[in-house]
Order: structure tokens, then C-alpha cells, then sequence
């Protein structure tokens, strides 16, 4: 989306939310009060809920792996792994080495 559009629906405040589809109330609109005068500040049982929510929402896009995108990212993961074990490996090595002739 352009900063252009961005920015004339930050103004009218009917921006989109992202994923959820829905939009947001206008700019001007009036927000709720607490008994301690507080605007918009939700309970914490209310923040813990809608975390809650999101949580739920979010979890729901997560698609698995098919067996064989599984098998490919295993094999993969392997292979750096054991590539970073002999890089690490020789490195002892040669450090070893190092230190063996200037002290040893």
C-alpha cells in the first residue's frame, strides 16, 4: 500500500487492520471511560483476554509442513549443522596448534 493511501486513511481513520478485516472506529470517535477517568485503558483481565484472542487467531493461520517439507528441512538442518561441527572442529584444531608452538 502506498504512503499516499496510508496516509489519507490515518486521517479519515478507517484504516484496515491487517488479516482481520474489520475497520477501525473514526478518528474522531469517543473512547470509554473507567471509574478512575482513565481513557481507554482496558482491565487487566480484558488485555489478558484479547492477548488470548490474538493468540488463538494467529495460531489458526499456522499451516504444518507436508512429510516431504519436513524431510527437506531435517536433511537440511543436518547437513549446516554437521558443516558448522567440522568449521568449528578445524578451527580447534588449528588454534591448538597455535598455541602448542608458541608455548608448548
Amino acid at each position: 500500500m502506498s504512503q499516499c493511501v496510508r496516509r489519507r486513511q490515518a486521517a479519515r481513520g478507517t484504516r484496515r487492520e491487517t488479516g482481520l478485516g474489520t475497520v477501525s472506529e473514526p478518528a474522531g470517535a469517543v473512547e470509554a471511560t473507567t471509574a478512575h477517568g482513565d481513557k481507554g485503558r482496558k482491565g487487566l483481565f480484558a488485555r489478558i483476554a484479547l492477548f488470548v484472542r490474538q493468540v488463538i487467531a494467529e495460531l489458526k493461520k499456522v499451516v504444518s509442513p507436508t512429510r516431504s517439507e519436513l524431510l527437506t528441512y531435517t536433511a537440511v538442518v543436518l547437513v549446516f549443522v554437521v558443516v558448522v561441527m567440522i568449521f568449528v572442529s578445524a578451527l580447534d584444531y588449528l588454534i591448538g596448534l597455535g598455541v602448542f608452538a608458541l608455548f608448548g
